[in-house]
């Protein structure tokens, strides 16, 4: 559909920037790299020329980009908005009655010719049905996990930098508390904030001490939220129950990640690991197209763009 309305150029390989600057100069809206891998720095953000109109990112995330520079330059940057907020809510939800049914050890121990039914009871499964689960982000993720939580009959709890108003928190059914009386109460920890310099690491050694024993804690954000060190000491130690991860600091992890490592060390510890897919699935890789493309023809028919993540 783009292309017959414009010109458009792919660069897969930004170490040669002489061979893009002129394209640059004379590009009308810039595509960032869907991966994250290819940094939209100052370097970059200088070559661009005053007919970009838009920087359009196919993600959530977008911290691969310097948003302040580009806000300086006068270049909006938008995401995919709540496109894959669905998705992701929805991995949430499968990963933690994974962890809660203890499913892996399940399937695991039949493969191994083994019959555990009276020793995963012992071990501890449970419902999903009454339990406390506390949402870390209640953005477009978070309200569609909230929603989905209902149906289970589950107690909402939520933190957010920014409390939401009391329709919407009745709508929702969810409730405010702070971030460290979420950690104490809650049954199911998720995290669903976009990272930056306040909330890397925001939950570390610290925050795992005052979990729940036998809480379950979810990562389908980002991996640099979490300190993973810690968190593996968690698992390990048994001051928390399970753990699904789908975001690294680095991706892929070597073998020296610590999750990694615990994985492959101890078959029977609770613990998720999957590279990525949370937000990335076929269906979701269709509505960021549709989305991505739309905003960008938005923006060339002299309209503003939508879901603009560095405005005032």
């Amino acid at each position: 559909m783009l292309k017959k309305r414009v010109n458009i150029e792919v660069f897969s390989d930004i170490s040669n920037l002489r061979k893009i600057e002129d394209s640059l100069k004379n590009a009308d809206v810039v595509i960032g790299d869907h991966t994250m891998k290819i940094k939209i720095d100052k370097t970059l953000c200088d070559m661009f020329g005053n007919k970009v109109k838009l920087l359009q990112q196919p993600s959530t995330g977008f911290d691969h980009i310097d948003i302040e520079e580009c806000k300086m330059k006068g270049i909006p940057v938008s995401n995919i908005g709540s496109a894959n907020s669905l998705s992701v809510a929805e991995y949430t939800i499968a990963a933690a009655l994974i962890l809660l049914k203890r499913l892996f050890l399940a399937t695991n121990s039949i493969r191994e010719g083994k019959w555990l039914q009276w020793e995963l009871m012992d071990i501890g499964t449970y419902d999903l049905f009454g339990k406390t689960w506390g949402i870390i982000g209640m953005g477009r993720q978070g309200k569609e996990l909230a929603k989905r939580l209902n149906a289970f009959n589950v107690n909402i709890l939520y933190y957010d930098k920014y409390k939401l108003n009391e329709k919407t928190e009745k709508d929702l059914n969810v409730s405010y508390k702070h971030i460290s009386q979420l950690l104490r109460d809650s049954d199911i920890i998720s995290i669903h904030v976009p990272l930056t310099n306040e909330t890397k690491n925001m939950i570390s050694q610290k925050e795992f001490r005052i979990m729940k024993p036998g809480s379950i804690f979810i990562n389908p954000a980002r991996g640099e939220l979490v300190d993973n060190n810690a968190l593996a000491n968690a698992l390990k130690n048994g001051i928390i129950g399970g753990a699904a991860v789908d975001v690294f600091p680095q991706e892929p992890p070597d073998s020296n990640d610590p999750l990694v490592s615990l994985l492959r060390s101890d078959p029977n510890v609770n613990l998720i690991l999957t590279p990525h897919i949370a937000g990335a699935n076929t269906d979701t890789r269709m509505r960021i197209i549709k989305v991505s493309v739309e905003n960008v023809i938005r923006v060339l028919m002299g309209q503003k763009p939508e879901n603009v993540v560095n405005s005032d």
